[in-house]
């Protein structure tokens, strides 16, 4: 079957709308890359949000990452703290990772060595 990403972005899409949290999910992929429909931050943080309230640790870790270059959402480092830590909580090593970053600099949580090595040993 040859790739079709208008097709896919379509089928994402009936499904998202009927509330399936991976639909929503690869929605917002391909709208943050563009793949089947408009390249669009603000409809690619809409749809990571939808899942990242919901507690998809993929949806939080990818709007922290907008959250923190501010495409798509208005930049704000304490909210891609909070949602970093969510996805972090559950496991997510890149979110571990990413949120270690900010404890050290002090970029939307006080600064904390002590919580960025944590976070680095997970």
């Amino acid at each position: 079957i040859p790739q079709d990403d208008d097709e896919a972005a379509r089928l994402y899409r009936r499904a998202a709308e009927q509330g399936h949290p991976i639909a929503q999910y690869c929605l917002g992929n391909c709208y943050r890359q563009g793949e089947g429909v408009p390249q669009d931050d603000r409809e690619a943080a809409r749809f990571y949000g939808l899942v990242a309230e919901r507690g998809y640790a993929k949806g939080q870790y990818n709007l922290a990452t907008l959250f923190v270059s501010g495409k798509g959402v208005p930049q704000d480092y304490a909210e891609a703290v909070r949602f970093y830590r969510l996805a972090a909580e559950q496991g997510l090593a890149a979110a571990q990772n990413n949120l270690a970053t900010p404890c050290i600099s002090g970029m939307g949580v006080p600064r904390d060595i002590g919580e960025a090595a944590r976070y680095f040993h997970l």
